[in-house]
């Protein structure tokens, strides 16, 4: 399904982050309405095990409550205010399950789900992530990345063909993952802070038929270098302007 889209794909973070709260379904209905060839979310398991989207450990930042995600109940989750802090317009948002989304993207749109389980490593996520898509049958449109390899091995185990990308932590923290990660695990793509980023190192991941996503990429100038240098996918946080950079505004 890569294939159905220009490069470079289009990922708007956690939905259209800089126009509504993050990692909610009108962020995501923002970003595919302003020309995201898909979003990148965040998945992380509740205390009860379901799979909900939301990128911080603790739950205080972008909602009304207080605690840890993998310490609360969905039905505590589900009560929780998380569009209020970022504008009145969206009071009331709520965070949605990873099957909300699912059913509100449709299947013509990519689905960067990062399977966020680094506080608790082994609480099974990429096995309830890999469930949820084999009963939706939209394993096309997903892509499954981690900064921890285990978790795309596991996926790759259950979703064989799944598309998968290693995260690559800025600075010299993600030297390894930069320099040696196709070596040791059949990932599709390496995904690179935009400061780590160079033409060598795209032409590198290439010339192996790997491609590189790149996070997160704001800079209308820096996108264009991005799309100059034959990227494969741009991780913004405002697809709207990305989708101007190139050109691509109707």
């Amino acid at each position: 399904m890569l294939d159905n889209f220009p490069r470079p794909i289009l990922l708007a973070h956690r939905g259209d982050s800089s126009h509504a709260p993050e990692n909610t379904l009108p962020a995501f209905a923002s970003a595919l309405q302003k020309g995201a060839d898909g979003v990148e979310l965040d998945a992380q398991l509740t205390a009860d095990g379901h799979v909900v989207v939301f990128h911080d450990p603790d739950v205080k930042r972008t909602t009304d409550g207080e605690g840890r995600i993998s310490s609360l109940s969905i039905e505590t989750v589900r009560t929780l205010d998380a569009g209020s802090w970022f504008s009145p317009a969206f009071s009331g948002t709520k965070v949605p399950l990873l099957e909300d989304v699912f059913e509100s993207m449709g299947r013509d749109k990519l689905i960067n789900i990062e399977l966020k389980n680094y506080s608790t490593p082994f609480n099974g996520l990429a096995l309830k992530v890999c469930e949820l898509v084999r009963r939706h049958n939209n394993g096309s449109q997903i892509i499954l990345s981690s900064f921890f390899a285990f978790n795309l091995k596991i996926a790759a185990r259950e979703l064989p063909g799944i598309q998968l990308g290693l995260l690559a932590l800025p600075g010299w923290r993600g030297s390894w993952a930069r320099s040696f990660s196709f070596m040791f695990g059949n990932y599709q793509a390496l995904h690179l802070h935009h400061s780590d980023t160079t033409r060598e190192q795209i032409q590198r991941a290439h010339r192996i038929k790997r491609r590189v996503h790149v996070w997160t990429v704001n800079s209308p100038e820096e996108i264009r270098r991005l799309s100059d240098w034959d990227v494969d996918g741009i991780i913004t946080a405002d697809p709207g302007a990305a989708v101007r950079a190139l050109g691509r505004a109707k």
